[in-house]
């Protein structure tokens, strides 16, 4: 991605270094277990966060990133300030008004709007506080576990929690919370899949306006439907158990991770991206 030299947000919290006193907050390591099956089996660990008791207490600890690290948290900056200029001018035209997110870069313990959380649960979008956090190490994951490397796979993680964020403001997250209020898991699964699958979609749609602006580079295309396809739920539960369970699936598959963030790359709009209307995904 050609990104060097393009303007960074003002919205990024740059809490690398803070350190979480008090522990595990709201549950201990039981806690923090159930928030790694969670991301384990590609869940919205968010949705359990948000539920936590909030721990004041926070303390600075001497932090020296690296160069390289400084890089990548200024690439962060630039592809969230370049999903602002998408949405503001995309909810110009449908006559609303963009809210920025805030993004919040931490290292090994953050506390959200709602609670407690590790670096274990991957990047995350809180509805909440409308912020997204991220532990820059997921980059080294993302290249080493997902087998998913590249800047624009960096890129698409980000835009995918912006489109959550994007999701809030329209109210579709608040009416799939409802939705799935009652449900047994497996039908309030099915809701998540269709909810994942249209962030997918969003992420795709920046995309699509970012290789307008001619942003995008020989192969950045397929790094980002290289990401989406390494965290499909069947592929990350055959890689990690041997076997998949359908039922539990709250992302999507490999292969409609892939579409639809393609979908969303080649329509460049939100009219084509209802996965809760679609009868098939």
């Amino acid at each position: 991605m050609l990104w060097k030299n393009r303007r960074t947000s003002t919205n990024v919290e740059d809490r690398r270094g803070l350190s979480v006193k008090g522990g595990m907050v709201g549950g201990g390591i039981g806690t923090l277990v159930l928030i790694l099956a969670i991301y384990f089996l590609g869940g919205n660990p968010s949705q359990l966060i948000n539920t936590l008791p909030l721990d004041q207490g926070t303390s600075s600890t001497p932090y020296v990133p690296t160069a390289e690290e400084n890089e990548l948290a200024q690439f962060v900056s630039v592809v969230l300030a370049e999903t602002e200029d998408v949405w503001t001018e995309l909810f110009r035209q449908q006559g609303r008004q963009y809210e920025y997110p805030k993004l919040v870069l931490y290292t090994g313990t953050v506390q959200t709007g709602g609670g407690y959380a590790t670096s274990a649960t991957g990047p995350f979008y809180a509805p909440g506080d409308h912020k997204v956090y991220i532990d820059l190490s997921f980059y080294q994951e993302l290249q080493e576990k997902f087998q998913a490397p590249g800047d624009f796979a960096m890129a698409y993680v980000i835009a995918h929690e912006v489109g959550h964020h994007v999701q809030t403001l329209l109210g579709i997250m608040d009416k799939v919370h409802s939705l799935q209020s009652g449900l047994p898991e497996e039908e309030a699964n099915q809701y998540l899949v269709r909810l994942e699958l249209q962030a997918d979609y969003l992420a795709g749609v920046w995309a699509h306006y970012a290789n307008r602006m001619q942003l995008l580079e020989a192969g950045d295309l397929d790094e980002a439907l290289n990401a989406a396809s390494a965290v499909g739920d069947d592929r990350i539960q055959k890689a990690a158990r041997g076997y998949v369970v359908p039922d539990s699936f709250t992302h999507g598959t490999s292969e409609q991770r892939r579409r639809w963030f393609y979908k969303g790359f080649t329509a460049g709009n939100l009219d084509e991206g209802d996965t809760f209307a679609a009868k098939s995904l």
